[in-house]
């Protein structure tokens, strides 16, 4: 079926629209064998709340953007190789129903569907086209994946020194390496994860030691600038669209 579509002119429109909707702004994303399988609303965990997110998936990326106005205008383009992608389910929890997992070395977040068949379907063909895309290479599947985030309202102490609490003078941060909602104090150092970017990113102090024992990577000293449920299922990114996307 997808061999089938690659070349087809229905194809090529259908990827057209998507890079009007995204508009200058965004990367091209028609290129040659590249199908467009299926899109949709998703509820996409971030840092703060739940945000409302178009994705696009494709038969080798995954893409995704802020909502401007519905089917006509996105912006934030995403673009997420699916070689690098693993999936898990989330069980559901409150309000947060029909989720799962995308995890990739660079950034992992949740995502919810509207209802249980959507799901399914997200999955299984998001599974399908990264085992076909594995099967082409070669590859094995990514062993490595991003830590997911804490949300920020799931700590109101630090979960490392379970001593802080956070107020608006003192802000919470994310350590890198492990995901934890941490204060600054507990946070000041940084090390180089070469998969989340090219410079030293913050982590907390446990997994510093743990890193600088290991004898991996590169740390650095402190910053300049200066208690969650147990096993807790949410897991959060710090897209570039979220008010404090540096931490």
């Amino acid at each position: 079926m997808v061999d089938r579509l690659a070349n087809s002119e229905v194809n090529s429109k259908r990827i057209q629209v998507v890079e009007g909707c995204f508009g200058a702004a965004g990367q091209p994303l028609a290129i040659p064998g590249r199908v467009l399988i299926g899109e949709g609303v998703l509820t996409k965990l971030c840092r703060k709340k739940p945000k409302a997110r178009q994705f696009f998936l494709f038969n080798d990326i995954l893409v995704y953007g802020n909502i401007v106005i519905q089917k006509k205008k996105y912006n934030k383009q995403h673009i997420i190789p699916l070689e690098s992608v693993t999936i898990d389910t989330v069980d559901d929890e409150g309000d947060l129903r029909n989720g799962w997992l995308i995890k990739t070395p660079t950034k992992s977040f949740a995502v919810y569907a509207a209802t249980a068949t959507e799901k399914s379907e997200w999955m299984s063909h998001i599974g399908k086209c990264v085992g076909d895309l594995l099967e082409k290479s070669g590859k094995a599947p990514t062993g490595e994946h991003a830590a997911v985030w804490i949300p920020d309202s799931e700590a109101t102490l630090c979960m490392r020194c379970q001593k802080i609490k956070f107020t608006p003078l003192s802000r919470r941060h994310h350590c890198r390496k492990c995901g934890f909602v941490v204060c600054g104090p507990c946070s000041d150092k940084k090390f180089l994860l070469p998969s989340q970017s090219s410079k030293p990113v913050r982590v907390c102090e446990f997994c510093y030691l743990q890193l600088a024992s290991a004898g991996g990577g590169m740390g650095l000293g402190p910053r300049s600038d200066s208690y969650s449920r147990s096993g807790s299922k949410f897991t959060v990114s710090d897209d570039d669209d979220d008010e404090d996307s540096s931490d």
